[in-house]
Formats: C-alpha cells, structure tokens, sequence
C-alpha cells in the first residue's frame, strides 16, 4: 500500500471497489452454499456492497449515511452463516481479487482484512457438528 493511507485508495477509490464488487456478486449467485442467501435481484445486494465496503476500508461512509450504523452482525443474523459458507464467500472473494489488476500483495491485505468480519457472521453451526 505504499504511497496509500487506506485501502479504499490503493485499490482505486470507488472505481476500484465497484470492480471488485461487479467481478465478486456472479461468483456467490453460481455458489451452491451462497446463491439460496441472496435474492434474484442482485442489485441492491451489489449497490450496499458497494457502499459498504468504500466505508469499511477507509472511504466516505456511504453505508452509515444512507442506512446509519453497519451493525453487520445483527443484519446478517436471519441468515445462517456457517464456517464453511463464510470461507466460501472468502473464496469468492479471492477469485474476485484475482481477476483485477490489483498487486498481490494489496489482494492479500484486503482478504486478511474481510477475514475477521466473514468468521464473526457465523452464528450457525455446521450441518455435520454436534451440538455438545
């Protein structure tokens, strides 16, 4: 990152950030654990995203001002997010990163920083766990 202070600016500002988005959302609706999570209409899926992840690395906070506080946990909560569909959505992720021009090292910071938030969504246990 460099010459950078934040992340949003060393992938690009908005631009970047709306690359990455466009490139990740075809991903999760052709995902079998990720596609049942997300609507038809990816769209407004995509437009939150957008917003959000500006904000989340460093960017104006578009999210906040249109829809206050992120809470993302408790947003994500009437959806069952398992270990396994956290990494997959990771995954997605990763492939997304990987099809922009983005320096591998930059590729790796903004998955390392995803990370810690796609494993606290998890709130449902994988379907072969046994509750203890």
């Amino acid at each position: 990152m460099n010459n950078y202070r934040t992340i949003y600016e060393a992938v690009g500002g908005g631009d970047g950030i709306r690359r990455i988005v466009e490139a990740f959302y075809p991903k999760v609706q052709k995902h079998p654990l990720l596609a049942p999570l997300f609507p038809d209409d990816i769209m407004p899926v995509m437009e939150k995203q957008y917003m959000f992840l500006s904000q989340f690395f460093g960017g104006p906070s578009l999210y906040s001002d249109q829809y206050g506080h992120p809470m993302m946990r408790g947003r994500h909560m009437p959806f069952q997010i398992t270990v396994e569909r956290a990494e997959a959505w990771l995954d997605c992720m990763r492939e997304a990163l990987a099809e922009t021009e983005l320096p591998q090292e930059l590729q790796r910071i903004v998955l390392e920083r995803l990370s810690a938030p796609a494993h606290h969504f998890v709130n449902t246990k994988e379907s072969n766990e046994q509750e203890t």
